[in-house]
C-alpha cells in the first residue's frame, strides 16, 4: 500500500514538472535577469521531494536540475535547451565541480578508509569483542544510550570522526540492547556538532575564529576573535541545551513523536542482530578493534597539532590551553583526518595478520567490501555538495540574508532574527560552515552599526554583539540538524546504519523543540537584559517539563 502511494505521489510530481515545462515552453525564452527569490527553489524542491517520496538521491538530483534549468533559462536558452543542458550540467559542472574540491575528496577518501577499517575489525572479531565487553556493562537501552552519549563527548575534537567512530562502534550494541537505529543516529548527530561547535580545541575553532575576525575587522573593534568567541559561549543556548536535552531523554526513558514509535518498534524485536557468528576467529579480542580506534583518535589529535604548530605561538607568554587551542585552530583538519584514518587502517591490517585472525587475501577482500559499503554515503555526500554549489551560484544565502539587512529593526531583535536566518540558511544549504562563512562578515558589522545608530553605548552593545555571534553558530547547527541535505546528518545516519530520511524525521521534532526553547527562553530574553545563567536555568527546566509531560515511557 505504501509503495503504491509513493508511486502515485511520484506521478503527480512528474506531471506538475511536465506541466511547468510546457508552460515555460509556450512562453519561450525568458528575458532579463533571474529574480533572486528563485534561488531558494533548488534546495526547497529537493527537501520537499525527499520528504514526500522518502528517497534522497533522486530528490537531490531534481533539486540540482531545478537550479541548472533556471540558470540556463534565464541565460537566454529555450526551455527545451535549458532542460537538456541542465541535465548535462548536473553532472559535468556540479557533480564534477564538487569533486574538484580537495577537501571534499579528502572526506570521501577518509570515509572509504574508515569503512575499510571497520569492515576489517568486524571480520577479525574485534568489533564482536567490543560488543561483548560493552554488553557486560550496558545491560539495557538506557545504559547503552548513556554509553553512546559519553563516547560522543570523548571524541569532541571533530564531528566527522565523532559520527563515524561512535556510529559504527555502537551499532551492534544498539541492536543487542534493542535501541532503534533512529535513536542511535540522533544521539550521535545531536551530540557531535554541538560539542565540536563550543569546545575550545576542535577542528571548528579555526574556521569560527577566522569568520569572527573578518567581522570585527570591518567594525574596527579592539579585541581578539578568541575573546569574542569565549564571551559568546554565555549565549550559545542551542548547543548546550541540546546536550542537556539528549541526556534528559536518555535518563527519563521517555520519547515523543516519530522517535517514540521507532523506539517501541525496536523494543519489540525478537531477534538480536549481534549474535556471535561462526566465522568470527576464536582468537578475536577487544584489542583488535580498540587499538585501531585509538590510533584513529590519537592520530587525529597528533595530526592537528603537527599541521597547526607555530613556534611563535608556543614561545608567546600565554597559557598552555590558549597555545593548544590556537594550534589546533590553525591546523589542517582534513590532512589530520586523512593521515589518522590511513594509520588506523594499516594498524588493523597488521594486527589482524600478526594475530593470525585472517589470511592476507581475506583481509584485502574485507577491506574492499568496506569501501563498497560506503559508496551510498559517498554518493549522497557528492549530491549534497553539488546542490550546495548550485545554491552558491544562485546566491541563495545572499537572498535570505538581505531579508534581514533590508529591514529596519530594533537592536534587541537582531539576535533573534540572526538565529532564525542562520537556521534557515543552514537548512537550505545543508552546511554549518557555509552558513557561518556567509553570515559572520555580514551580520556582525550590520548588528554593530545598528546598535550605534540607535545610540547604544559600547557597554550596552557588547552583550547584544556576543549574542549575535552565538546566534549565528547556534542557528547554523540547528538548521544543519534539520536539513536532509546536510553532510553531517547524512554521515550520522549512514554511520549508524539508519535510513537517512527516518533519521531526519525522528530528529527534527527534537531539534525544533530545543531550538524553540533556545530562541524564546534564551536568545530573546537575554537580548532584553535577562542574565544568561538565568536563561540557561529556565531553558533546562522547560525542556525537563517537556520531556516529562509530552514524552511517554518507551
Amino acid at each position: 500500500m505504501k509503495a503504491k502511494k509513493n508511486r502515485w505521489i511520484a506521478l503527480v510530481v512528474a506531471l506538475v514538472v511536465v506541466a511547468g515545462m510546457a508552460l515555460l515552453y509556450a512562453f519561450g525564452p525568458v528575458a532579463g535577469p533571474m529574480p533572486l527569490w528563485m534561488s531558494i527553489l533548488p534546495p526547497l524542491v529537493a527537501i520537499v521531494m525527499a520528504l514526500i517520496i522518502k528517497e534522497v538521491i533522486s530528490s537531490l538530483f531534481v533539486g540540482i536540475l531545478t537550479g541548472t534549468f533556471l540558470m540556463a533559462l534565464y541565460g537566454g536558452a529555450s526551455p527545451a535547451a535549458a532542460l537538456g543542458g541542465g541535465v548535462l550540467r548536473v553532472v559535468d559542472t556540479y557533480v564534477v565541480g564538487s569533486l574538484f574540491d580537495a577537501d571534499h575528496v579528502t572526506i570521501i577518501v577518509f570515509t572509504l578508509i574508515i569503512g575499510g577499517m571497520v569492515r576489517i575489525i568486524t571480520a577479525n572479531g574485534g568489533m564482536q569483542g567490543v560488543v561483548n565487553w560493552l554488553s557486560r556493562r550496558a545491560r539495557g537501552p538506557r545504559s547503552g544510550q548513556l554509553m553512546t552519549f559519553f563516547m560522543d563527548l570523548c571524541v569532541f575534537f571533530d564531528d566527522y570522526s565523532n559520527t563515524l567512530v561512535v556510529g559504527n562502534t555502537m551499532g551492534p550494541i544498539a541492536d543487542k540492547l534493542k535501541i532503534s537505529r533512529e535513536k542511535l543516529s540522533y544521539i550521535v548527530d545531536s551530540t557531535s556538532a554541538p560539542v565540536v561547535a563550543v569546545a575550545f580545541v576542535t577542528t571548528w575553532i579555526g574556521a569560527e575564529l577566522s569568520y569572527i575576525q573578518d567581522g570585527i575587522n570591518v567594525i574596527g573593534l579592539d579585541t581578539s576573535a578568541y575573546s569574542v568567541f569565549f564571551h559568546s559561549l554565555a549565549y550559545s543556548f542551542y548547543p548546550f541545551l541540546t546536550l542537556g536535552f539528549v541526556l534528559m531523554i536518555i535518563l527519563s526513558g521517555r520519547d515523543f513523536g516519530p522517535m517514540l514509535k521507532a523506539e517501541r518498534k525496536a523494543r519489540q524485536k525478537e531477534t538480536v542482530l549481534t549474535e556471535q557468528k561462526e566465522d568470527v576467529p576464536r582468537s578475536a579480542h577487544i584489542i583488535d578493534a580498540l587499538i585501531p580506534l585509538l590510533v584513529l583518535i590519537l592520530g587525529t589529535i597528533i595530526g592537528l597539532i603537527f599541521t597547526g604548530y607555530d613556534a611563535s605561538v608556543w614561545n608567546a607568554d600565554t597559557g598552555f590551553f590558549s597555545k593548544l587551542s590556537a594550534t589546533i585552530g590553525a591546523a589542517n583538519s582534513y590532512k589530520a583526518l586523512l593521515w589518522a584514518s590511513l594509520f588506523s587502517l594499516l594498524t588493523a591490517i597488521v594486527m589482524t595478520l600478526l594475530r593470525g585472525n585472517l589470511k592476507f587475501g581475506k583481509v584485502m577482500e574485507e577491506m574492499v567490501e568496506g569501501f563498497k559499503a560506503m559508496f551510498n554515503a559517498v554518493l549522497i555526500l557528492t549530491m549534497a555538495w553539488s546542490i550546495a554549489l548550485v545554491t552558491k551560484d544562485m546566491h541563495t544565502a545572499e537572498f535570505v540574508s538581505q531579508l534581514l539587512v533590508q529591514w529596519s529593526l530594533s537592536p534587541v531583535l537582531v539576535p533573534v532574527l540572526t538565529f532564525l536566518l542562520a537556521a534557515l540558511i543552514g537548512f537550505s544549504t545543508g552546511t554549518s560552515w557555509g552558513t557561518m562563512a556567509i553570515l559572520y562578515p555580514l551580520i556582525l558589522p550590520a548588528s554593530w552599526l545598528l546598535c550605534q545608530e540607535q545610540g547604544l553605548s559600547v557597554d550596552a552593545t557588547m552583550p547584544l554583539f556576543y549574542n549575535v555571534v552565538a546566534s549565528v553558530l547556534a542557528g547554523s547547527v540547528m538548521g544543519d540538524h534539520c536539513s536532509p541535505i546536510s553532510d553531517t546528518t547524512i554521515m550520522s545516519s549512514l554511520a549508524s546504519s539508519c535510513n537517512h530520511l527516518q533519521h531526519v524525521a525522528t530528529q527534527m521534532p527534537y531539534a525544533l523543540t530545543v531550538g524553540g526553547v533556545a530562541l524564546l527562553i534564551g536568545v530573546l530574553p537575554t537580548a532584553l537584559g535577562l542574565p544568561s545563567w538565568a536563561a540557561f536555568l529556565m531553558g533546562f527546566v522547560v525542556l525537563g517539563l517537556i520531556v516529562r509531560l509530552v514524552g511517554k515511557k518507551v
